[in-house]
């Protein structure tokens, strides 16, 4: 399969769930076309003031790899700035956040494996 950008969806999503703020999410592959393997695979255009909220994943795990911006990320009881090339790993009911209070956009490419 091959997929051009031109055929990427955006979908903005503010106030709701674990979203504080806004997030733009650019569906690089919906899980379908992913063959049900992950359920996510996007990027994440998260605004200064905005937040994904504290959330655990069981039994899924989640990848955050940044590509832009600095972050401030939970990785259960720890808190760590994180800026482009860092990697965060949750899986097996741990927690994790993310924050940014950078004064700029930040992007980083989100995959929630099965």
């Amino acid at each position: 399969m091959i997929k051009y950008k031109k055929n990427i969806a955006i979908s903005v999503v503010e106030n709701s769930g674990n979203i504080e703020g806004r997030i733009s999410k650019d569906i690089i592959l919906t899980p379908e076309e992913m063959l049900d393997k992950a359920l996510m695979f996007n990027v994440i255009t998260l605004p200064s003031g905005s937040r994904i909220k504290e959330h655990s994943h069981q039994p899924d795990a989640e990848i955050y790899y940044m590509l832009e911006g600095e972050a401030i990320v939970t990785d259960n009881d720890t808190q760590a700035v994180i800026h482009a090339g860092d990697v965060v790993f949750t899986g097996n009911g741990d927690r994790h956040s993310i924050t940014n209070n950078s004064g700029k956009d930040i992007r980083f490419l989100a995959c929630i494996l099965k």
